[in-house]
């Protein structure tokens, strides 16, 4: 049985009252596609030593992610889930095993092949937005194709444009401080996302978030799987995840524990409330 209590996945109090919300109100998300394969996870160990210590935090995991698909990973403190979103994100290094990204095998990635694939594959949207605070929101977004190569001409029209897709087009002057949190958020989103990348990273996309924000920020995602993007997440909110997530894993001492489709919904609360 998978035991996953409330204070160990850090969930915010008074989470087991809303579970029979929950199930009386929210719709079901769309159930797990069957695109095509963009990352694939074979066999992937790690481990980390201190002294005699071993701290075997991943163990022989194996994990296909398609397009369009939005994947939640739950997991306690110590489970394994950063470090498999870490070697996801080209961050650390698996000890075994194989990332296969695009049919790929990343075995004998040197750090330019890294650079490359978090420069023009993969973003990460962090909890504190990574935003630099001195420049305008405009400039941030235009930094982030900067960095990717494209040329100048073309770097402000996209930024541009891409701002105001997500309603921030009478903001571009302003500084990453003069925004509210959920609009901080959608900015953090564009400048991960305006070069095309075809994996999104979120940790706790909702956190601190007002109701309003949180509905903005579900809007975008799915808008962001729903033209082939692969969203990966983290977070501690289950009625955003249960909403918007296509698919959920469950980690446990470095193992996949359980893999469901976002349709499950039954299923993936009984397990929130340690019933199976």
């Amino acid at each position: 049985m998978l035991a996953v209590n409330h204070e160990a996945l850090g969930e915010r109090v008074g989470y087991s009252g809303v579970i029979s919300q929950i199930m009386e109100t929210y719709d079901e998300p769309p159930m797990g596609n069957k695109g095509s394969i963009v990352l694939q996870i074979k066999s992937i160990s790690k481990q980390y030593k201190t002294g005699d210590f071993v701290q075997k935090a991943l163990d022989d995991v194996s994990l296909n992610l398609r397009d369009s698909e939005f994947v939640a990973i739950l997991g306690p403190s110590g489970s394994g889930k950063t470090t498999l979103l870490n070697i996801i994100g080209g961050l650390d290094r698996y000890d075994s095993g194989d990332l296969i990204i695009n049919g790929v095998s990343t075995k004998r990635y040197k750090d330019r092949d890294w650079n490359s694939y978090r420069n023009h594959t993969i973003g990460f949207v962090f909890q504190s937005y990574n935003l630099i605070p001195h420049q305008t929101i405009l400039s941030n977004v235009e930094l982030a194709l900067t960095i990717s190569g494209v040329f100048r001409t073309e770097r402000r029209e996209r930024a541009r444009k891409a701002l105001e897709q997500v309603g921030l087009g009478d903001h571009i002057n302003k500084k990453p401080n003069q925004l509210s949190g959920g609009q901080m958020q959608r900015l953090a989103v564009v400048v991960s996302e305006i070069c095309g990348k075809e994996l999104l990273v979120f940790d706790e996309p909702t956190s601190g978030l007002d109701l309003k924000s949180m509905e903005e920020i579900g809007t975008l995602t799915r808008s962001l799987a729903t033209q082939g993007k692969v969203l990966l997440i983290i977070t501690h909110d289950i009625e955003f995840m249960i909403r918007i997530c296509t698919r959920i894993l469950f980690i446990r001492d470095g193992e996949i524990v359980k893999d469901l489709s976002g349709g499950q919904k039954e299923k993936i609360l009984k397990l929130l409330r340690g019933e199976e």
